[in-house]
């Protein structure tokens, strides 16, 4: 018996994390830091792509963004807001004019973002959102 509990595993072992769920769990480290626009670091405050630079940066995924929704839109691959997953990027239009704001997609249409009251969990279902949501690109690797 002693030899069959010496070659036989004590725990099972467990799921990996995901990318996407590596990213939201580091992001939602920050929530509560203050806003600042230029902002990329939790000492000074973030905006929104100053956060999501933040978070791609620092986490496991070590992705270098650059600081700006708008650039951050031009990469990744595109997904359909009925394909989000954990880790994707959402974007939206809050100036009238083009992409102007990002968010980090959690799921169950939640995404966490860097808002003029700082880093908050938001609902894709508000009306606010719904009505400046523009695309989603997914930077992760699967």
């Amino acid at each position: 018996m002693g030899f069959t509990l010496l070659f036989t595993p004590l725990f099972k072992a467990e799921a990996s994390v995901s990318w996407g769920q590596e990213v939201v769990e580091v992001g939602k480290r920050f929530i509560g830091t203050k806003f600042k626009w230029g902002g990329n670091t939790p000492k000074t405050g973030f905006d929104a792509s100053g956060y999501t630079q933040y978070i791609f940066k620092t986490s496991a995924a070590k992705i270098h963004l650059p600081h700006s929704s708008k650039a951050q839109y031009k990469l990744g691959t595109h997904v359909k807001k009925s394909q989000l997953k954990q880790g994707d990027l959402i974007f939206f239009n809050t100036n009238g004019k083009e992409v102007s704001f990002v968010g980090i997609y959690d799921g169950n249409d939640k995404f966490l973002a860097a808002t003029s009251k700082g880093v908050k969990y938001q609902s894709l279902n508000t009306k606010y959102w719904k009505d400046r949501y523009v695309g989603a690109k997914r930077i992760l690797k699967e």
